[in-house]
């Protein structure tokens, strides 16, 4: 059977790539796992995120990925070294494809970025960013709310839009010329329409799932690892807490019916 690609978020937000995955990659199987008991990740200490990414790890080595997909920002800011160290497999994260992308479609030179607190904390995008483009002005702002909203499905309430416009108010009035906006977190696309009426037609949002499953397709043809099967793939998800309301975003999102593994054990690792 051919080896699939393992996916892990720490809820529904890495759903964004997995379904830029099946799209530009439709040969490919996917195993996905979504922390949907301990989200959000974003207020946890590193050393607790490095710990759950490398217990959902060790969950997913059984079904012999031949690439770990680290799709949650926050993860990917704390736990992508260690995580490289711990298995013998490609493991791609979310930040530097994001940074690329958005250094590609940038005209002034200045970029937002929004993300988790642990993300925003961690510098990871401001430093990848000033890496790539020493000369790029970096703008961040935390939007701890935006992540319960998502993981509740709520996209489009009321409620929803006066927590995106409270939350970007910063970034509305910022003196430069910002015009373009990283979704540091891989949740937020899930409020993308709030987000772009919020921020003005000017304002280009970047979703790093197209520039990492681009990525992921470099790193897999290199490795000589591209599936050619000529069989659709069957793809599996896998959660830690309410199978219910996961089921449904995810079939909203992907578009279609999906097979789900609620994964009981992981509740009791909650601390």
């Amino acid at each position: 059977m051919q080896q699939p690609i393992a996916i892990l978020d720490s809820g529904v937000g890495g759903l964004t790539v997995a379904k830029e995955v099946m799209r530009q990659l439709p040969k490919e199987r996917i195993v996905y796992f979504g922390d949907t008991a301990r989200t959000p990740y974003g207020p946890r200490p590193a050393g607790e995120i490095i710990r759950f990414t490398e217990e959902i790890v060790d969950y997913l080595v059984q079904y012999e990925p031949k690439m770990i997909v680290i799709a949650c920002n926050t993860a990917t800011a704390v736990a992508l070294e260690p995580i490289k160290k711990q298995v013998r497999v490609p493991v791609v994260g979310v930040i530097y494809p994001g940074a690329r992308a958005a250094l590609g479609r940038t005209r002034t030179g200045v970029v937002g970025v929004i993300g988790t607190e642990g993300t925003i904390k961690s510098r990871a995008y401001e430093m990848a960013l000033m890496q790539l483009s020493p000369n790029v002005h970096v703008i961040s702002q935390a939007c701890p709310t935006f992540v319960p909203l998502v993981e509740q499905g709520n996209f489009r309430s009321e409620e929803t839009y006066e927590a995106v416009r409270s939350s970007l108010l910063h970034l509305r009035e910022y003196p430069l010329e910002l015009d373009c906006l990283i979704l540091g977190c891989t949740h937020y696309p899930f409020l993308a329409e709030a987000i772009s009426e919020v921020m003005g037609p000017k304002v280009a949002l970047i979703n790093s799932a197209e520039e990492t499953a681009r990525e992921i397709r470099s790193v897999l043809k290199m490795h000589g690892k591209l599936a050619v099967t000529e069989r659709m793939p069957v793809h599996r998800f896998f959660c830690s807490g309410q199978p219910a309301v996961f089921k449904a975003i995810a079939q909203q999102w992907l578009g279609e019916q999906i097979e789900l593994t609620p994964v009981v054990w992981q509740i009791s690792h909650i601390g």
